[in-house]
């Protein structure tokens, strides 16, 4: 059984960093694709990044792409994300997900980010 966990969440001022991991377990992660999302309150679940498992193909939302970073650890099973000049509207709870023939099928509990302005 595929399970996700996610860490690294906190509370940060605007314009600074924070690094989120994602530790998977259970089934195979190669040629999957692994990624991350948000849900800011009382707004719809969106997408931030993914990253191919093999071969490390990365795509980002405009809003972030430039200060996000993703990227994954092959041997750790991990992946991350490297989120710098952070901003208030970043605010929100960030999701691992993992797709399943080519559908967003798996996801971890989530973990809180707060930037202050």
């Amino acid at each position: 059984q595929v399970q996700l966990v996610e860490s690294g969440g906190g509370l940060v001022q605007a314009g600074g960093s924070l690094r989120l991991s994602c530790a998977a377990s259970g089934g195979t992660l190669s040629a999957s694709v692994m990624g991350w999302f948000r849900r800011a309150p009382g707004k719809e679940r969106e997408f931030v990044a993914r990253i191919a498992w093999t071969g490390g193909g990365t795509y980002y939302a405009g809003s972030v792409k430039g200060r996000f970073t993703i990227s994954r650890d092959y041997a750790k099973n991990t992946m991350y994300l490297e989120m710098n000049n952070l901003k208030p509207e970043d605010t929100a709870v960030y999701y691992c997900g993992r797709q399943d023939r080519g559908s967003w099928s798996y996801w971890g509990q989530g973990t809180q980010v707060t930037v202050s302005s």
